[in-house]
């Protein structure tokens, strides 16, 4: 494939988040950061239990918050969780992957995973509200089928045709894939595509992938920053481009774009995973999480 689009890393920082011991004492994933008409950075996050899942340590698999940044670097929690699980019991086990949508009206929907009392079953749930603080949980958004199991980490955009397109992770033989749906809304009803890219043999993504924020500044080629890993699930995050409503990929990276520093240990968490991207001044600035505890911004550009 010819390439028509490549990538640099510019610089890296780590992000500092300040807030009350749920979160403080918490490890920190699913960074979702998006500009404010304020000129603020807003940011919703999931707060993970460090205590061990399979003994009953850990109380749930984790909870959503919402920060506030004056320069996308340094954020400030602000209130209570804005999702929490329960009381019903698609999410009882935990709240996860905050995909937060703000309409032209200022309303929000906001798709998250939820997991049941088992902690081994997830949905794509759904809620909305006029402000963060005030969202009321609206259910399943996308149902699990006998072929895609665990739908979850929704990616979402509208094209210049106007239609919605749904990127998800899904669970099938063994391995995480993306599936793609197209909705005339932006709560669907959903019509599930044929996989818009697949795991690629002896590469660094040839058995895991999960979805990550899309680059939509060139409406005629979006980009996603994927997340792509091995059997043995060490994650990285790559990059695919296609054309303008999502029928074709048109470009995809060969080696991933951004890899975990060296562990010190080998058995160590190996991951590197995409959330949001927001584009300044001509640059993308990509939030990740590593090894599923700590957050970053990644400054990256066109080349």
């Amino acid at each position: 494939m010819p390439r028509v689009v490549d990538f640099n890393v510019e610089q890296i920082d780590a992000i500092g988040i300040s807030g009350p011991p749920d979160v403080a004492q918490r490890d920190l994933m699913s960074p979702y950061v998006w500009l404010r008409p304020d000129g603020r950075y807003s940011m919703l996050l999931r707060a993970v239990p460090r205590g061990d899942y399979d003994h009953g340590a850990a109380t749930d698999t984790g909870t959503i918050w919402h920060a506030v940044s004056p320069d996308g670097l340094r954020f400030t929690i602000e209130g209570d969780a804005v999702l929490v699980p329960g009381p019903g019991p698609d999410d009882i086990g935990g709240c996860e992957d905050p995909t937060p949508i703000v309409e032209p009206d200022g309303n929000l929907v906001v798709y998250y995973t939820g997991v049941d009392a088992t902690r081994a079953h997830a949905e794509l749930l759904y809620a909305v509200g006029p402000s963060l603080d005030r969202l009321r949980k609206r259910g399943i958004a996308m149902l699990n089928s006998d072929s895609e199991g665990n739908i979850k980490e929704a990616t979402i955009d509208r094209t210049k045709a106007g239609k919605w397109r749904m990127f998800y992770e899904y669970a099938h033989a063994e391995a995480s894939l993306v599936g793609l749906a197209i909705g005339t809304t932006i709560a669907g009803p959903w019509d599930h595509q044929v996989q818009p890219f697949a795991p690629r043999p002896d590469n660094w993504d040839s058995w895991h992938l999960s979805t990550g924020p899309l680059l939509t500044d060139d409406k005629d080629m979006p980009v996603m920053f994927y997340n792509g890993a091995t059997r043995d699930a060490r994650w990285r995050i790559g990059w695919v481009a296609f054309d303008a409503e999502y029928t074709r990929v048109v470009d995809r990276c060969i080696e991933p774009l951004i890899i975990p520093p060296p562990a010190l240990e080998r058995t160590a968490t190996d991951i590197a995973f995409a959330a949001s991207v927001v584009v300044i001044d001509g640059a993308a600035w990509l939030y990740y999480s590593l090894a599923d505890a700590k957050l970053y911004r990644a400054i990256i550009r066109r080349s």
